[in-house]
C-alpha cells in the first residue's frame, strides 16, 4: 500500500498505472461516465481542446488498429485492457483561430480527471508515451489541427502473475516518487519548498 506524506486524497494515492488487466469488458457507459468527467476539465479560454477515440476490444477490427500503432514492448501487455482510448489535442482556439500553446496541458488535465474518475470506479488507467503518433495521425485521417497525445489502456486491475517476469516484477514493484524538495521551490530554485 503506497503512503504519502503529507496525507493525500485516497482518489490521487490509489492512482497507479498497471499492466495487467483482467479479462472483464468495460460498459460503454462506464466508458462515458469516464469521458464526462475529463468533459469537465479546465481549459485555457475554456477551449475544451481534448478529443478522444475509443476502441473496445470486443470491436477486434478498430482496437487491432489502434493496439498496432503502439511500440511493441506496449502491445504486448495492452492487448490484454478491455478499452484503448487515444487523447487528442486541438493545436488552434476556436475563438481567434492562433495556436494554443495549452492544448496539451488541457488534454493532460482532461486525462487526470477520467483517470482520477476510473480510480473511483474501481477501474485502472496506464497512459502511454509509448506509439507512432504519426501512425495514429495516419490511421484515422486527423486534420493537421489535432495531435495525439497520449494513449490510455483502460480496465479492471488484474493479476500481475497474468505477465512474463520482467512486467511482473515492475508491477508488484514499490511506487516511487521524488521528494516534494526536488519538485517544489519557495521562490527561487535554490530554496526547496
Amino acid at each position: 500500500m503506497t503512503t504519502t506524506d503529507p496525507a493525500i486524497h485516497d482518489l490521487i494515492r490509489l492512482r497507479w498505472s498497471p499492466r495487467s488487466f483482467d479479462a472483464r469488458p468495460v460498459e460503454r457507459n462506464v466508458v462515458k461516465t469516464l469521458l464526462e468527467a475529463a468533459r469537465w476539465a479546465a481549459s485555457c479560454y475554456n477551449a475544451q481542446p481534448w478529443r478522444y477515440i475509443v476502441a473496445f476490444q470486443e470491436d477486434e477490427e478498430a482496437f487491432s488498429r489502434l493496439l498496432g500503432c503502439l511500440v511493441e514492448v506496449n502491445q504486448h501487455w495492452a492487448k490484454h485492457a478491455p478499452v484503448l482510448l487515444v487523447s487528442l489535442a486541438r493545436t488552434l482556439h476556436d475563438h481567434n483561430g492562433k495556436p494554443n500553446r495549452w492544448a496539451w496541458h488541457d488534454v493532460g488535465a482532461a486525462n487526470a480527471q477520467l483517470t482520477a474518475q476510473a480510480t473511483a470506479m474501481g477501474l485502472v488507467v496506464h497512459q502511454m508515451a509509448g506509439y507512432d503518433p504519426d501512425a495514429v495521425c495516419a490511421l484515422y485521417a486527423l486534420e493537421p489541427i489535432f495531435e495525439p497525445v497520449t494513449v490510455l489502456a483502460l480496465g479492471y486491475p488484474g493479476s500481475p502473475d497474468r505477465l512474463d517476469a520482467p512486467l511482473r516484477e515492475r508491477e508488484v514493484a514499490p511506487r516511487q516518487r521524488k521528494p516534494l524538495e526536488e519538485i517544489a521551490f519557495n521562490g527561487t530554485w535554490e530554496n526547496p519548498l
